[in-house]
Formats: structure tokens, sequence, C-alpha cells
């Protein structure tokens, strides 16, 4: 007998990898185009500098890399236009923001994924788009819990 659709935490687990590809998709073809002039991973260190104040070592946490590298990745957005780096007051502690040319990319950005995310809800009925809402919530609220419980 087959369990009823989402019981099953495996079969509910390789639905969800599916659906995790298809929204990725949608997010990657609002990414690219000519008017987005940083690779991906340049792309996802300004949304992280956006969220507030971090410095290179908050940056290099919030991508899974090293120190180095994340200086090496702020050194080529600065070059760029889209980065600033400011001192604090003992000149050690650099905190990271966006540039106005920086902001206007992440709005352009937000603007395009907004719309494609936008069709692609517009195919589904307002009862699947309450309840791909509500279960995103909630795997959401599960997976921060699931993180601040201690291993």
């Amino acid at each position: 007998m087959v369990a009823p659709l989402g019981q099953d935490p495996q079969e509910t687990a390789t639905a969800l990898d599916a659906a995790a590809d298809a929204l990725l998709e949608a997010v990657a073809r609002a990414h690219a185009g000519p008017d987005v002039p940083v690779p991906p991973t340049q792309l996802r260190a300004l949304f992280i500098v956006e969220r507030g104040p971090v410095n290179v070592s908050g940056l290099a946490a919030g991508l899974g890399a090293l120190a180095s590298s994340a200086s090496r990745l702020c050194d080529r957005l600065e070059a760029s236009g889209l980065l600033l780096r400011d001192a604090g007051r003992d000149g050690r502690e650099v905190t990271l923001r966006l540039s106005a040319e920086g902001r206007r990319l992440l709005d352009r950005v937000r603007a395009r994924r907004y719309e494609e995310l936008g069709r692609v809800l517009a195919e589904m009925s307002v009862p699947a788009r309450q309840a791909l809402l509500w279960g995103l919530m909630e795997f959401a609220a599960a997976a921060g819990s699931a993180a601040r419980r201690p291993r």
C-alpha cells in the first residue's frame, strides 16, 4: 500500500528535491543576463552584505569559504564598483557595504526574480499557491529549529 502524499519522509524529500531544482532554475534565469555583470558567487556575496553589517570573516562564513577567498572576492567587487569597505575607528575592523551601483544591481535582480517567480506562480491555482506558501513557511520554521538544536 502506498502512503498518502507527504506521509513518507523519503518520498517527500525526493519530491521536494525536484521542486527545489525547479525553483533554483527559475532563480538562475532571473540572475542571468547581460545586465548582471557578476558570477553567481559574487551575486550571493552582495546579497549577504545587503542583509546588514558584515565584515570579511562574516561574509566568508556566509559563503562557506575561507576568509582569504572572501577577501579576494571583495577586492573584485570593490574594483567593479559594487562594494565598499569602511574601516572602523581603529582601522582594524572593516565593514562591508553595498555601493549605490551594488544596490541598483540587487534591485534589478530582485525585480527580475519576482517577475520570474510570478510567471510560474500564475500557472498555479490559488489554493495550490496558498498550500505552497504555508508548506514553505512550515519548512523554514522546522529548518530553523533544527539548526538551533544541539547535535
